[in-house]
């Protein structure tokens, strides 16, 4: 067996190389080589942490450092392990790995906490996992080299088999493994030239998880079966802020499969012999709870107070160039408009869920969807009263999270741990929330007020714009804190309007941020959900009042932009912008950058008898870079597109007096399937580096929809969504 460990490091970390130390130990008829890390003051080696392994039967593993929870990261890694190592595209598996953040690091966020999210994981991945690939393929082909008696250019890789060019001489990858351990590690290791790629890039390869999926074989937290397992549901505070003063469970435990009733961090644990025994007693517990520092404004109130804060210079300034007040005085035209977004929910299929043992070697393992497995594990670890290195995380997919999982107080798995514990570590315990849990559970997108003017002049440009941005702070109280917020500002409040790209003289945004006891939490595309929509509505209403077509207006303030300008041209030539649109129909178009990726869409919709708007057809144009899988480069902006739409048109979260009035899907609304559009996706030709997919599709289609709906009505769409009857 060969296992190249943290070859990662070898290209991207800054560690000392005098720190690594090369392992090998026996595992059966194999041998497991890889790189570890020598514990402080001691010569002796952390576990093994691994990027590839091959086996004896040519089974082919990638560690994955990003979880999958749908967005095709592991189908990533593993192409990008694969373009180098060439072995058997069939016999590839991909697993979570978890434990050691020097070697499994987000090293598009600095490399020291593991975690997926800001749509990273192909940037974080792109060099590791191909010098991975690339070192395994040379440690097999050096082996096969000195096994046959021929030099390592007379061998080839190729499809998982070795052979060499001038001689009889094969073997596969496995049955090369165990010698290929026993030569030294090279470094450096060549990559191929764009021009010799094979996989990346290529349109038609095998997702592989699609044959458990499609057969309902795949695994996820809920599907997990431990040997006397039980399950727990809980009963969360009412109100946000709210904590327990006491509990009586007395009828819940005479009930059939109730096993025991216990405190939380957060509230109380009914843990039964299953789901079902839980939630009926769970009913039959009464919890007393102490209200006094509770959340209890409703969601008319929190909007009074925005508004009023949003007539009002902002605390900070999160951006400023030349003289607003000035130019805005000069102005020939100055329009001024004011935005309202509600909370949203992440909604994700799956509602969260974790698993928690503690071993009979004393080990904690847990499993879940570690979106965030640093802080799961020592949270864990705290909970429990043991040392993180006693904690196993079981990094398992989820049926989407859209930022949920990535909490920085690991909610759920401090639950689980929680009530093992208290139940004395005798049985394993699975916490399971329902869909009413999640959507109350707090953990949403912040609500915001934008107010924003600008001014144009004689000839219809734009020559001053503010933004006035009111909302919570994502970050604050987070260990993300220090590296977020500065100044006052936290990026992920300002971020697609502090960085707009249109070449405006005259600029501002200014940040107030509010104190709610309301939870928030990044919610798929985070700040770019609304900033991208006020900015790229109110360029459209400035282009409207200059008498000038909305994309041309546009390109004129991108020429230090390609990118920019490129994605926009596209997504108008292939929306056939140049043409108007058939009777009855209209259109709108949008342009965002986030997570370092270009995304503009067109939108046209048509009107239902109700003069709502029915959206037909989103031409989609996205330069993220190297496209490592076009197909899920394409699969991530249709549902981002379908994700987008759903939050702009019908979803929203709403207080009555601190309580949160949606539970479930007939409540909060989100995009029916009846509903999709017809979406065409064009990815710009790049030999830059790859950048997020995950959520750059999202923040364009809401301002792109409401262009098209003010072409067809005459009507700004200024507080979302758009259908208020939601409830």
């Amino acid at each position: 067996m060969l296992n190249l460990s943290a070859l990662g490091a070898l290209a991207d970390s800054t560690l000392s190389r005098r720190r690594f130390i090369l392992g090998a130990t026996a595992a059966g008829a194999s041998l497991v080589v890889g790189y570890s890390v020598a514990a402080e003051g001691s010569g002796q080696p952390n576990p093994f942490v691994a990027y590839v392994q091959i086996d004896p039967d040519n089974k082919v593993t990638v560690f994955s450092a990003h979880m999958d929870m749908g967005q095709g990261i592991y189908q990533g890694v593993a192409t990008l392990a694969q373009e180098e190592l060439d072995a058997d595209w069939s016999k590839i598996h991909v697993v979570g790995a978890s434990g050691n953040p020097k070697f499994y690091g987000n090293l598009a966020m600095g490399g020291k906490v593991q975690m997926t999210g800001g749509s990273t994981g192909t940037a974080s991945s792109w060099r590791r996992y191909r010098v991975a690939g690339a070192t395994a393929k040379a440690m097999l082909i050096a082996a096969a080299a000195r096994k046959w008696g021929r030099t390592p250019d007379d061998i080839v890789g190729e499809n998982g088999v070795l052979r060499s060019k001038r001689s009889s001489a094969t073997a596969t990858y496995g049955e090369m493994a165990a010698l290929a351990a026993q030569e030294p590690v090279p470094a450096p290791v060549a990559l191929k030239e764009p021009k010799d790629w094979k996989y990346i890039g290529a349109k038609n390869l095998p997702r592989l998880d699609s044959p458990a999926k499609s057969t309902g074989r795949q695994l996820y937290t809920i599907d997990v079966r431990l040997p006397n397992m039980l399950t727990a549901v809980m009963i969360h505070p009412p109100l946000f802020g709210a904590t327990m003063k006491s509990f009586d469970a007395a009828k819940a435990k005479t009930m059939k499969g109730v096993v025991d009733v216990v405190a939380t961090p957060r509230g109380v644990a009914v843990v039964a012999t299953g789901m079902w025994e839980a939630m009926k007693a769970r009913d039959a517990v009464i919890v007393e709870w102490d209200e006094s520092k509770a959340e209890k404004r409703g969601s008319a109130a929190m909007l009074t107070a925005y508004r009023a804060l949003a007539d009002k210079d902002g605390e900070a300034v999160a951006a400023r160039r030349g003289d607003v007040d000035a130019a805005l005085g000069k102005a020939a035209k100055v329009i001024e408009a004011r935005y309202e977004f509600p909370y949203l929910a992440h909604a994700a299929l799956e509602p969260l869920n974790a698993v928690a043992w503690m071993n009979p070697q004393g080990v904690l393992e847990v499993w879940g969807g570690h979106q965030a497995p640093d802080l799961y594990q020592a949270a864990a670890a705290q909970v429990a009263g043991i040392t993180p290195d006693k904690v196993k995380l079981h990094v398992m997919k989820t049926g989407g999270s859209f930022g949920r999982r990535a909490t920085p107080d690991a909610d759920v798995i401090v639950e689980a741990v929680a009530t093992a514990k208290a139940l004395g570590w005798r049985a394993p315990i699975r916490l399971q929330w329902t869909r009413e849990d999640d959507m109350r559970g707090g953990r949403y997108r912040p609500a915001y007020v934008h107010k924003i003017v600008a001014g144009l002049d004689a000839d219809g440009r734009i020559v001053a714009l503010r933004d006035t941005i009111v909302g919570q702070s994502i970050a604050k109280g987070t260990p993300f804190e220090a590296g977020l917020v500065k100044d006052g500002v936290d990026r992920l409040s300002v971020e697609g309007m502090a960085n707009q790209p249109y070449a405006i003289p005259n600029f501002r945004v200014d940040l107030t941020t509010t104190d709610m006891d309301v939870p928030v939490l990044w919610w798929r595309s985070v700040g770019s959900t609304h900033t991208a929509y006020v900015l790229e509505t109110f360029i459209d209403e400035l282009a409207h009042a200059a008498g000038r077509d909305p994309v041309t207006f546009r390109l004129d303030m991108l020429a230090d932009k390609p990118r920019h300008a490129a994605v926009l041209k596209l997504a108008a030539e292939k929306a056939g912008w140049s043409n108007p649109p058939a009777p009855g129909k209209f259109r709108g178009v949008a342009l965002a950058e986030s997570f370092g990726s270009y995304v503009a869409e067109a939108v046209e919709i048509s009107l239902d008898k109700s003069g709502a708007p029915k959206v037909e057809r989103v031409v989609c144009a996205v330069d993220c870079g190297v496209a490592v899988n076009p197909d899920m480069v394409g699969a991530q902006m249709e549902g981002g597109i379908g994700f987008g739409l759903g939050a702009i048109v019908k979803s929203r979260i709403t207080l009555d007096d601190g309580k949160v009035r949606q539970g479930n899907f007939d409540t909060y609304k989100v995009l029916r399937l009846n509903e999709m559009p017809e979406v065409e996706v064009h990815i710009v030709k790049s030999a830059e580096d790859p950048k997020g997919v995950g959520e750059p599709g999202v923040p364009p289609v809401g301002p792109a929809l409401a262009n098209a709906l003010f072409q067809a009505t005459g009507k700004r769409m200024r507080v979302l969504p758009f259908d208020q009857t939601s409830t």
